[in-house]
């Protein structure tokens, strides 16, 4: 963090000391969530300040939380990485963005720091919020939709007229990966519980299973690619329907290389990396309508470890991204 002077528009409101944000100085389970207040934090090189309106709230926040990360995260910390607000300052070697600025996006690539009423994000992983839609809207949207693009496009390298298996389609990735396949000319067959094949064909969704009572095997033969959202047994019965030199790829574990290479295909597991790029691209979808959001429930910041209980199934959460709203008085 760095101490340089942050930079105003006379027309924002004054930048305070201090805030409040949800910290955590054990890992452990949602009780180790402390709402105190911080210093606000000055935006260093290629960082802004971001005035939070909103903050998104996805599994990886309570693997954070629970000490399960997969990368580095020294305490304390403030929970959160998806977010939409105004820039409120801008960091040195910073040209592209201006106080005032809408934006969303994630913080940084440690993907903390957005359970806060004023969170730094780096400009890179940042763009212009979409202006069809709210700020809770836009903050329940970036890493999932990225995630899904990302694993379609960068990692499955489709292209228009290949077939892609999607598992789990009705959750927050695979609606948008239904989504965006369909808009990109891919013919999809989608998994999905019972109660949830008629939103996934809505969605666009080609063929529908119900891993309930189907076998997916049964519908998917010589698939160019898995997109695999659930991993165990789902991920490894997806071998036999890919075609030689199919993909498999998964955003939730690695794939067993020695099965893979049995089957002829390649297999990978990716992490999502969130760009300024990739995101103009979503706002631009979401502007021109072929992109919907889904927030299943909206809970103030100030109740964000009621979330956590809901990420870790102590309450029930409806369908759809938890987002926290932060006071916008």
């Amino acid at each position: 963090m760095s101490t340089n002077s942050i930079s105003h528009d006379a027309r924002q409101d004054p930048t305070p000391s201090s805030m409040m944000a949800w910290r955590v100085h054990e890992f452990g389970p949602p009780e180790t969530m402390q709402f105190e207040r911080v210093p606000v934090p000055i935006p260093g090189p290629g960082e802004v300040l971001v005035k939070g309106r909103a903050a998104g709230v996805g599994p990886w926040d309570s693997w954070i939380r629970a000490g399960r990360s997969a990368l580095p995260q020294p305490l304390p910390l403030t929970l959160g990485s998806d977010l939409s607000g105004e820039v409120q300052a801008v960091g040195p070697d910073v040209a592209d963005w201006r106080v005032g600025d809408q934006v969303y996006g994630v913080t940084h690539p440690r993907f903390i720091g957005a359970y806060a009423e004023y969170a730094l994000a780096s400009a890179a992983m940042i763009a212009r919020k979409p202006t069809s839609i709210a700020y809770v809207e836009a903050a329940s949207v970036p890493v999932i939709a990225v995630t899904a693009w990302q694993g379609l496009f960068d990692q499955a390298q489709l292209e228009a007229g290949q077939t892609v298996l999607i598992h789990g389609a009705a959750g927050n990735v695979g609606a948008y990966a239904v989504q965006i396949a369909r808009r990109a000319g891919i013919r999809i067959i989608a998994t999905a519980a019972t109660e949830d094949l008629a939103y996934i064909r809505e969605l666009g969704a080609d063929a529908v299973v119900d891993y309930q009572t189907q076998r997916f095997e049964d519908v998917a033969l010589n698939v160019d690619a898995a997109l695999d959202l659930v991993g165990g047994d789902t991920q490894q019965r997806s071998f036999q329907v890919l075609r030689q030199g199919g993909k498999l790829i998964s955003a939730v574990s690695q794939p067993d290389q020695d099965l893979a290479k049995s089957h002829g295909v390649d297999a990978a597991f990716f992490l999502v990396n969130v760009t300024t790029k990739h995101l103009t691209e979503i706002a631009g979808l979401i502007d021109s309508g072929e992109l919907r959001t889904r927030v299943g429930a909206v809970i103030p910041l100030a109740d964000a470890h009621e979330a956590h209980l809901m990420l870790d199934g102590i309450r029930s959460v409806p369908k759809g991204k938890i987002v926290l709203a932060a006071d916008t008085r």
